[in-house]
């Protein structure tokens, strides 16, 4: 069986690309439907300084859980092991109708172990998470 050589009329050498751009676009299309189209985020308010010459009185119903750069946490001013921190905020926020707690970390501190606070602190219940800014001393 010989190719057709030059304008001879007879079998053609190429090769016939119409069905594999058809099986193109369909996963095309398939993995355009897949994906998903919600991101699925944490809702973020940037803190906003407060207004000048106005001080704050200390909320006495604040609870605040630090994180220190050597990874001790505390709530408020007690000390409180990592292991044993959402059972702590259970028992605080079980009777309590406001749902609020802030997070203050250390400058230096990865931003992994500031959403596993978080973490453990949306599965005791807790409401609305605020972070505390650090001013770091130049």
């Amino acid at each position: 069986m010989g190719m057709a050589v030059g304008g001879a009329k007879g079998p053609k050498s190429d090769i016939n690309i119409t069905p594999y751009i058809d099986i193109l676009l369909v996963l095309l299309i398939i993995f355009m439907v897949v994906t998903p189209t919600k991101k699925h985020d944490l809702d973020v308010r940037v803190p906003q300084p407060p207004p000048p010459n106005t001080e704050a009185a200390p909320n006495l119903d604040m609870i605040v859980v630090t994180v220190n750069a050597d990874m001790s946490i505390q709530i408020n001013t007690e000390p409180v092991d990592i292991n044993v921190l959402q059972e702590r905020l259970q028992k605080i926020y079980g009777a309590r109708a406001n749902k609020n707690l802030f997070i203050r970390g250390a400058g230096r501190l990865p931003y992994g172990q500031v959403v596993n606070i978080i973490d453990k602190a949306k599965g005791a219940g807790v409401g609305d998470i605020g972070l505390i800014t650090v001013e770091s001393k130049g």
